[in-house]
């Protein structure tokens, strides 16, 4: 961690949407300062999915020392903050209440503005936080457990969204089919690993909408699809791992193309959300970009997984460019388009 210079403002930002309790400092010349992340995979396991009852209550006993250690890492009292960042949605509706009240607490209790982050807009802005010439606008393929979206981002606050699944997000695919093979929560990692070991092409499965006119995603089928090969148990679990993954890399690429051709001015291909972390559907993405001679690019992997430091980010992204704060009568919300002018799309459950 760096520490911040002299006239550099601070951010405290807390995120606490799902599963991760994260508590981090981060300046405006783009330093995380001090950051905590605190799993819950251990509480979870058992239950095979996040549980949220459970998760709130780990965020409410978690987060007040895990913020007095980021400040007291940092060697900075909360007056010396110029802000608190809070996520405010989409989220399990309990544990977003959680650090928002926490947030607009310590901005109450020490006279800072408060943000009422949307979650999708901190993944949105997080490449810029580690990648300071990437300018606006770019293409943002938004993909983890409870999203896959297509979105130009035009700047703070300025979202078009191009796709949406019409069912299932690629990283609750993930999760789902991990679970199939026996691997247990969170199993987007594990599955990536065991595909290593497997040929993408052993077992036939089905690619939706490829081809499709609108660039929207649906992975149902697909979960479906290997469901069945596991039931039929003539096929290796590597290989089935390694057929899905390649599969939900043929349905991302191919999506994302035709969303480029719907947004031609943007500048750049970046990816975010939690599976933005698998390495082969990076790569993937890579070369997607290079035969449209447009830049990639990914945060860090920990900056893809539910963090603390892109909400205090797109905090200062906000700030920057001159957004308001908020009041603290803020709602939390358990849905929160990046683009509610964005049209509905045809399927039941829908992602917005």
């Amino acid at each position: 961690m760096a520490e911040a210079g002299a006239g550099r403002a601070l951010v405290l930002g807390i995120e606490s949407s799902c599963d991760e309790t994260a508590v981090a400092l981060v300046s405006s010349a783009r330093e995380v300062v001090a950051q905590r992340i605190a799993g819950q995979e251990a509480l979870h396991a058992a239950h095979g999915g996040v549980v949220p009852e459970l998760a709130a209550r780990a965020h409410e006993e978690r987060l007040a020392p895990m913020i007095g250690a980021v400040l007291g890492e940092a060697g900075v009292g909360l007056r010396e903050v110029a802000a608190v960042a809070a996520t405010a949605g989409p989220g399990l509706i309990g544990g977003v209440m959680v650090g928002l009240v926490t947030g607009k607490a310590l901005a109450f209790a020490a006279g800072l503005p408060l943000h009422a982050i949307n979650h999708l807009e901190a993944h949105a802005l997080s490449a810029r936080l580690t990648a300071p010439g990437l300018a606006f606008p770019y293409l943002l393929l938004l993909v983890s457990g409870g999203h896959c979206q297509l979105v130009e981002v035009a700047g703070a606050g300025r979202y078009r969204r191009l796709a949406t699944t019409i069912d299932d997000a690629a990283g609750e695919a993930f999760d789902k089919v991990a679970k199939m093979l026996g691997l247990g929560f969170p199993g987007g990692p594990a599955l990536e690993r065991l595909a290593r070991g497997g040929d993408p092409g052993a077992v036939p499965l089905p690619r939706p909408l490829l081809g499709a006119a609108e660039p929207h995603f649906s992975f149902a089928g697909l979960k479906t699809a290997v469901l069945r090969a596991v039931e039929a148990g003539t096929h290796r679990p590597a290989d089935i791992a390694a057929s899905f993954q390649s599969a939900v890399g043929d349905c991302l690429v191919d999506r994302t193309a035709r969303a480029l051709g719907r947004a031609p001015g943007v500048r750049a291909l970046v990816v975010a959300g939690g599976v933005a972390a698998n390495a082969a559907l990076r790569a993937r993405l890579q070369a997607l970009a290079g035969r449209h001679s447009l830049p990639f690019v990914a945060p860090p992997a920990w900056l893809c997984t539910d963090n603390a430091a892109m909400v205090a980010w797109a905090a200062h992204e906000r700030m920057a460019a001159g957004l308001p704060a908020d009041p603290l009568d803020a709602p939390a919300r358990p849905r929160w388009p990046l683009d509610p002018e964005a049209e509905p799309v045809r399927g039941a459950g829908v992602k917005a």
